[in-house]
């Protein structure tokens, strides 16, 4: 298959019909990759083991992954290195070297010059999720996103070039190091894409709202720990409210955000009862939850605190971040641990007495598709070098994540926001996967 024709195959990704599939396509014994990959990719990873980020999206790199059509498809980039920064006991990375032949890289440097001495790859990898690494008093857990980038820049300047970067999920704990990533990228004129799997995973229903659509309240209902999963529930937000802008405009419109703030335990209700976020936006999200309990949600949040399986520190149930942004839209994300495991959205648009709803769709374990349909993404980019979403997204995402943790930190203080004025044109095709995932 061709560059032209594999392209136009990736895009029917988004246009399946439900219900198409291959019954004689393999799914146990997959076959080879036949042609070595024209591009080279070097994954800067934390760790790499069994269900982990670098497992589950440098896996369709390395294993290729199922067509529509039932064709077996592999990337036209392979993975020719890996610097590992923690290797525990499960570790894959040295099997998999062997297998796949990619280099075992013991620096990040060496990773990207594959032992030259000057940038040898085509692409960048950087999938820092999943390790051991501490918190901060804010509960943000260390990942060394940013002193990653760093070296991965260190290279790209001594070399006095550079390649396309992928960041997974936000790109940084700190709203600080990841504005200074975004400039970097601007600075060295590499570009980037970056973000979480809930944008472009399945929807049902495949809510697709049309670019300029006017929206007055946006909600999104998740679970999890408050960081971790918390960059999804954002991620999933900003998808969507960022379709309330047309494109493009004559200056990219300000998604920035002024005001943040997060409340914990019973003020989630209070605040809820007080209008500060709607209950009826509520409801319509939960009635697309698959994962929804029985009962009264107060009371199942209440059990699952009691249970104890939890760090207290990390997980708490409910949660709210309440988000005003600066054009006045009023979003929330509600974290609703006992009463849901799945993440839904749900908007008041204009003009409009019933709201607009859908469940972002996670395939389970260990398969974990939606990290499939982020590698498809991660595919074109490095395919064509432009990111199919502008990374100003994530840097949005992260931030006001960055300043709710901020604000729990401190007893639920209001937030006032005023170097977040981000300003991008949100893409034409909102990316997301249709159909059906069994092929």
């Amino acid at each position: 298959m061709n560059r032209r024709s594999f392209l136009q195959t990736l895009g029917s990704l988004t246009t399946l019909p439900i219900g198409l599939h291959a019954e004689d396509s393999p799914r146990s014994q997959p076959p080879q990759r036949t042609k070595a990959p024209q591009k080279k990719l070097a994954v800067v990873t934390s760790v790499y083991k069994y269900l982990s980020h670098s497992y589950h999206i440098c896996g369709r790199f390395l294993n290729g992954y199922l067509l529509p059509d039932g064709q077996y498809h592999f990337p036209s980039s392979g993975i020719a290195s890996c610097y590992v920064d923690q290797i525990p006991a499960e570790d894959l990375s040295g099997d998999l070297s062997k297998k796949h032949q990619f280099r075992r890289a013991k620096t990040i440097e060496e990773a990207l010059t594959l032992g030259t001495g000057q940038l040898a790859v085509d692409g960048v990898l950087l999938i820092c999720e999943h390790g051991e690494y501490p918190y901060n008093g804010k509960q943000q857990k260390l990942y060394p996103r940013y002193e990653m980038f760093q070296k991965i820049v260190e290279v790209f300047r001594k070399s006095g070039r550079s390649v396309p970067v992928f960041c997974d999920k936000h790109l940084s704990y700190d709203r600080h190091k990841a504005a200074k990533m975004v400039a970097t990228s601007a600075e060295l004129k590499f570009p980037m894409l970056a973000g979480s799997s809930l944008p472009v995973t399945w929807r049902r229903p495949e809510l697709d709202l049309p670019l300029g659509t006017k929206m007055e309240e946006a909600l999104v209902a998740s679970r999890g720990e408050l960081e971790i999963y918390g960059i999804h529930a954002l991620e999933a937000l900003q998808c969507m409210v960022e379709r309330r802008f047309s494109s493009p405009a004559e200056t990219p419109p300000n998604q920035g955000v002024r005001k943040v703030q997060c409340l914990v335990g019973d003020a989630v209700w209070k605040a809820g009862d007080a209008g500060q976020w709607s209950w009826k936006l509520l409801e319509a999200a939960l009635s697309r939850s698959s994962s929804r309990n029985n009962g009264d949600i107060k009371e199942n949040c209440q059990q699952w605190m009691k249970t104890g399986l939890r760090n207290k520190d990390l997980n708490q149930s409910p949660v709210v971040f309440l988000i005003e942004y600066n054009d006045g839209l009023k979003a929330t994300i509600l974290q609703l641990d006992g009463h849901v495991a799945d993440e839904t959205f749900a908007a008041k648009l204009a003009g409009q007495e019933k709201p607009v709803s859908t469940l972002f769709w996670l395939p389970p374990p260990p398969g974990a598709a939606f990290l499939e349909a982020l590698a498809i993404q991660v595919e074109k980019f490095m395919d064509t070098g432009k990111p199919t979403y502008p990374v100003q997204r994530t840097q949005l995402t992260g931030s006001i994540l960055d300043y709710a943790l901020e604000s729990r930190s401190k007893a639920g203080q209001v937030q006032k926001v005023e170097d977040l004025n981000i300003a991008y044109y949100p893409p034409e095709d909102s990316g997301f996967m249709r159909g059906d995932y069994a092929r």
